[in-house]
This record gives C-alpha cells, sequence and structure tokens, in this order.
C-alpha cells in the first residue's frame, strides 16, 4: 500500500516562493509522481509530474515559475518537492501529491483520474 504526505503548504505574498515536500511510503518500483491544485470552485488540475525514468512535465500555467523535482539522496529517495517561485494570486489552492504505477510510456499522465494513491492535501494562499 502507498501513502502520501504533503508538508510546506502556508500564505504568501504575490511574488513569493514557497516549496512543497511529498514523502511517499510503500514502494512502487516505476511511479509517475504528480502534483495537482483545486482552486476555490474550481476543478482540480495537474501541475507537474515526474517520472522513475527522471523525465518531468509541467503545466503550461506554471512553466517557468514551478518545478518538481525528487530526493535521491539514501533515506530521502521517496520524497518529491514542488518548487513554486514567483506566486501568484491564482496560484491560491490546495495542493495535492498523487501516485501511481507507470506503464509503458516514458512520460506520466496529467490526468488526475489516472492516479491511484493520493495526499490529504497543503493550501496554498497568495495575498497582494
Amino acid at each position: 500500500q502507498v501513502h502520501l504526505k504533503e508538508f510546506g503548504g502556508g500564505s504568501v505574498q504575490s511574488g513569493g516562493s514557497l516549496r512543497l515536500s511529498c514523502v511517499r511510503s510503500g514502494d512502487i518500483s516505476q511511479y509517475c509522481i504528480g502534483w495537482f491544485r483545486q482552486p476555490p470552485g474550481k476543478a482540480r488540475e495537474g501541475v507537474a509530474m515526474i517520472a522513475d525514468n527522471g523525465n518531468t512535465m509541467v503545466a503550461n500555467s506554471v512553466a517557468g515559475r514551478f518545478t518538481i523535482s525528487r530526493d535521491n539522496a539514501g533515506n530521502a529517495k521517496n520524497t518529491f518537492y514542488l518548487q513554486m517561485n514567483s506566486l501568484k494570486l491564482e496560484d491560491t489552492a490546495m495542493y495535492y501529491c498523487a501516485a501511481r504505477t507507470r506503464t509503458f510510456a516514458t512520460s506520466c499522465p496529467s490526468a488526475d483520474a489516472s492516479y491511484s494513491y493520493w495526499g490529504q492535501g497543503t493550501q496554498v494562499t497568495v495575498s497582494s
């Protein structure tokens, strides 16, 4: 069984930065880790994904501002990050970490329905 826990949400002023962390317990040898967000009153959307092979993708709405990465050091191998810079008011949302097995594709899907495991979420609020 895979469990995910997000850390690092909070309140920040517009233009500021935050780094979210996702700690995974339970093993998936070939995996996709995705960061998703759900703004108030809106549908959940994919933000960034990273595969076990190192392939990454970020949504157009956050390209150049958000970066997804993983920690490859020792016991922290199951930690994944979302670095968020130049935050905007519209980045305000509940952010979720999700995981799934990577199948034959070399990259990860961005559709939330394809992810099997989810964290509880962490709130990010950007103010002016």
